[in-house]
C-alpha cells in the first residue's frame, strides 16, 4: 500500500509539473498521498507556493476538474486496470508549522530579554496563540 502510495504520488507530482493547462492551477507540489485501506481511494495533498487563499481555492477547483484525466493518464502510467478515486486537499502543515516556529521565538526572545520578566497576560496570550492553531 505504501509503494502505490509512493508511486501515485511521483506520478501525480509530474503529471501537475508540466501536464496540465488549466490557468487556474498554479504552483503546486504533491506533499503526500493517503491511501484509505481498501485501496478505493487516496487523499492527496497539495502545497501550493507563495499563493493567498483565495488562489489556493482556485488550484483546488482546478485540481478537481481535471481529476478524470489525472486518473485515465494514472491507470495507464501505472499499469494497473483500476485507480483509486483520487480527493485533493490543501496541506497546510508548512503554514502551522512556520506560526508555532514564530510563537515559540517570542517566547525565547521575552525569556532572554534581562529584567523583563514575562507577565501572566503575555504567557496567557501566547498559550491562546498556541491553542488556536492546532
Amino acid at each position: 500500500m505504501e509503494r502505490r502510495a509512493e508511486a501515485l504520488r511521483d506520478e501525480i507530482g509530474a503529471i501537475l509539473e508540466g501536464e496540465l493547462a488549466d490557468p487556474r492551477i498554479g504552483l503546486a507540489t504533491v506533499g503526500e498521498v493517503v491511501m484509505n485501506p481498501g485501496g478505493k481511494s487516496a487523499r492527496v495533498y497539495v502545497q501550493i507556493e507563495g499563493a493567498a487563499e483565495e488562489d489556493m481555492e482556485q488550484t483546488l477547483t482546478g485540481l478537481n476538474a481535471a481529476k478524470g484525466y489525472i486518473r485515465s493518464e494514472l491507470t495507464s502510467r501505472l499499469g494497473v486496470r483500476h485507480c483509486p478515486e483520487l480527493f485533493f486537499a490543501i496541506d497546510r502543515t508548512n503554514a502551522v508549522g512556520g506560526r508555532i516556529g514564530e510563537l515559540l521565538g517570542r517566547v525565547e526572545q521575552r525569556k532572554r530579554k534581562p529584567g523583563a520578566a514575562a507577565t501572566p497576560a503575555d504567557t496567557a496570550d501566547t498559550k491562546r496563540n498556541i491553542k488556536g492553531n492546532r
